[in-house]
């Protein structure tokens, strides 16, 4: 066996970009959660629970029309819901650049939060189809709807 020469040995690896999906985007992430306390939630608080209905829903288009007609009748038929890691990462993001903060029961959208929101929100091009269908839902979607789903998991 013949020895090779330690240029000869040694591997190159080379950068490429790569894409990280919009979805997994902290900014993004940040930005849905804030209109969503913004728009959809009453005071601007919600529980994580809440937050992750809303971040599921915001996936895709079907979900949020679920959302809508659930605010219309009063009554959430969502049997279940994915909890996204991603939201975690945006909320710790979002709390150390106190674009919310933490409460007893959840999280509350700031004055910085909110005039951040905002400015996004002058670009009539950012989230068109969320706003509208978040508009839709107001702040529709309570609490307790989350709540008497989630009952319902603990006693499956």
């Amino acid at each position: 066996m013949n020895e090779l020469g330690a240029e000869q040995r040694q591997l190159l690896f080379e950068r490429r970009p790569a894409p990280v999906l919009v979805e997994h985007r902290p900014l993004y992430k940040i930005c849905q959660l804030l209109l969503v306390l913004r728009v959809s939630s009453r005071g601007g608080k919600s529980t994580l629970p809440r937050l992750h209905l809303f971040n599921w829903a915001l996936k895709r288009t079907d979900r949020l029309q679920k959302l809508v007609d659930a605010a219309k009748t009063k009554t959430l038929h969502v049997t279940a819901w994915g909890f996204d890691p991603a939201v975690a990462i945006a909320i710790r993001y979002a709390v150390a650049e106190e674009l919310i903060k933490t409460t007893s029961t959840g999280y509350q959208i700031t004055d910085k939060g909110q005039s951040f929101v905002d400015a996004a929100l002058k670009d009539d091009t950012t989230f068109i189809q969320e706003r509208l269908l978040l508009k839709d839902i107001g702040k529709d979607i309570t609490e307790g709807m989350v709540e008497d789903v989630a009952k319902g998991w603990e006693a499956a």
